[in-house]
């Protein structure tokens, strides 16, 4: 993707101080943070408790999902430029479980997998505390309207319309 170096949460004070918009909506409810972000690299950090587990008292897979959603999501939307931000909406995405944890701190990474215009593909993972793999994923994004170059758009800059037929192309 680039020669930048990713920067992590240990090199700033804050790891709110990473590049991007400060958490909002979903992510304030899940309760993760971006521990890692660079051009086609991303990972996020959550601490697990029980408003994240299910019956069973282990980690619920709609967890491991949104977490991958938004890690693979994100390792595409990396913008340099701290008044600006890039944005995307997923198009597909598959998960696979592969095991459970009932506590500590999961790590979700994201990797770019290949990039288009437009288009972008990315796979990822969700760690346990001690390291085993709790799910993987993959998943294809399309930028939205401005967001395709790594100037992004405003930071704030309205947010898009949810009516799909505003991010069409022009008919030719």
């Amino acid at each position: 993707m680039n020669d930048r170096p990713h920067r992590q949460a240990s090199d700033v004070p804050d790891a709110a101080d990473l590049p991007g918009e400060a958490p909002v909506g979903f992510q304030i409810t899940l309760g993760f943070r971006v521990a890692e972000w660079s051009d086609g690299h991303c990972v996020l950090a959550l601490e697990v408790d029980e408003r994240h587990t299910n019956r069973s008292g282990v980690l619920h897979g709609g967890v491991i999902s949104s977490l991958l959603d938004q890690a693979m999501s994100l390792t595409g939307l990396y913008c340099p430029h701290p008044d600006r931000v890039r944005r995307s909406v997923t198009l597909s995405m598959s998960t696979n479980f592969t095991g459970q944890c009932s506590g500590g701190q999961v790590r979700a990474i994201g990797r770019l997998q290949a990039r288009g215009r437009r288009i972008y593909s990315c796979s990822g993972e969700v760690l346990g505390p001690d390291g085993a793999l709790l799910g993987i994923g993959t998943g294809t994004f399309r930028l939205r309207r401005g967001s395709e170059t790594s100037e992004g758009v405003l930071r704030d800059s309205a947010p898009l319309r949810s009516d799909h037929s505003a991010d069409q192309e022009p008919q030719s």
